[in-house]
């Protein structure tokens, strides 16, 4: 059997799924999808000899998210870490503002405002969701609290309305870290499109993938200006390439926050296959959700709530065990069966650095993002998983709780 790199690169339909030979090899948890016109515009981008930022890729790969998604300004960064670097530096940030942040995230979401003068105040999860619970961060809302931030799990919306009223009623800045969120919806509106700033990822666990790369969603068209500075290192560079200004200078704050254009060419070929991307991926997420729905409804764990109002992306695919021990044991179970998954975040109050720097948060007890940390477990979801690969998945958790 050829290596799985020498199959994917050599995958005749990129859109069919990877076919193995045989029903033991290992599963893995993840692997990147590749379309298959990837390296393509990536040699079009180095033929063109523009191998920095802002570069035509790059401009199709904004132009796509203002359009199909209906955002009024997308800015590409090298990594969503960065966009969300931007979104703090847009907040101008003054010392001792606040802002609220779920405790189960990825460090990201908290590093970004922390490196930019924010005290960081964290909030619990739902109880029926991993998602940050709007009832625990109107009881931290305090006079200097500036914003608040989302972060929509797996794909799955937050209570926007919720979340909506407490930043009209306190004046707050709401910002989405919808990393996990490409393509998700909430009443059919993107998400990203609901705070003032918004940021998604492109890492090679997502979706929708370049390796490493992000975008800064605009959605307040007073920032757009400031965040064309931020990002060329805080001067107007842009603004002198557009002949608007016969030099440029030091203007503000600044990083470089610019990805190269052959990475956006490496994106732009995801792009054009999103729709069959997510609708494979909704396919394997729908066969999980029927499959283990009967044992959900026996208590043998819980699974994501379905609404109406929630159209997610199929990013992750998650269940939540009685206990530690219990999701310990089914990952042993799964793992001797060649089957590879994964738990998700140690809660940012309970981690090193909150406990070093004296967060408040770091000495309180968050029951249920504490529950998700040691009981939520991910199942493989990507598409080279076959029908094959998915009822092996499907039948290693039916007969771990067939034996339990």
């Amino acid at each position: 059997m050829k290596s799985t790199q020498s199959q994917l690169v050599s995958s005749a339909d990129p859109h069919s799924p990877l076919v193995f030979e045989d029903h033991t090899h290992p599963i893995p948890f993840n692997l990147p999808y590749l379309v298959g016109t990837e390296q393509q515009y990536m040699a079009d981008a180095l033929s063109a000899l523009k191998l920095s930022g802002d570069g035509a890729f790059t401009k199709q790969c904004e132009s796509f998210f203002q359009r199909h998604f209906g955002f009024h300004k997308a800015v590409m960064t090298p990594s969503c870490t960065d966009a969300l670097e931007m979104s703090a530096l847009l907040l101008n940030l003054q010392p001792g503002d606040e802002v609220i942040l779920p405790s189960y995230t990825f460090v990201s979401t908290a590093n970004a405002f922390l490196l930019h003068g924010a005290k960081l105040v964290f909030a619990d999860s739902l109880v029926d969701s991993p998602n940050i619970d709007p009832a625990h961060v109107e009881t931290l809302i305090t006079p200097n609290t500036r914003a608040i931030v989302l972060v929509h799990y797996a794909g799955f919306a937050c209570d926007i309305p919720a979340f909506e009223r407490l930043a009209q009623k306190h004046q707050l800045i709401l910002i989405e870290d919808a990393a996990h969120s490409v393509d998700a919806t909430f009443l059919g509106k993107p998400l990203g499109s609901f705070g003032q700033m918004s940021t998604f990822s492109f890492h090679e666990t997502k979706n929708i993938t370049c390796g490493e790369g992000g975008m800064l969603i605009l959605n307040d068209p007073s920032l757009v200006e400031r965040a064309e500075i931020i990002r060329e290192k805080g001067t107007n560079r842009s603004a002198f390439f557009r002949g608007e200004v016969d030099k440029y200078n030091w203007r503000d704050k600044g990083s470089s926050f610019l990805a190269p254009d052959y990475v956006a060419a490496f994106l732009w070929g995801q792009l054009e296959a999103l729709a069959p991307i997510q609708s494979k991926r909704i396919t394997i997420w729908d066969q999980y959700y029927q499959a283990l729905k009967p044992l959900a409804e026996q208590g043998k764990f819980k699974l994501p709530t379905l609404s109406e109002e929630i159209g997610h992306n199929a990013h992750l695919f998650y269940l939540v065990t009685g206990s530690l021990a219990e999701r310990t044991a089914l990952m042993v179970f799964l793992k001797e069966k060649g089957i590879h998954t994964t738990f998700h975040y140690v809660p940012l109050h309970q981690s090193p650095c909150a406990q070093q720097m004296g967060f408040a948060a770091s000495q309180q007890h968050f029951p249920h993002a504490e529950r998700y940390a040691d009981c939520l477990l991910r199942l493989p979801l990507h598409l080279y998983l076959n029908d094959s690969d998915i009822s092996r998945v499907i039948e290693g958790v039916h007969t771990f709780y067939g034996q339990h």
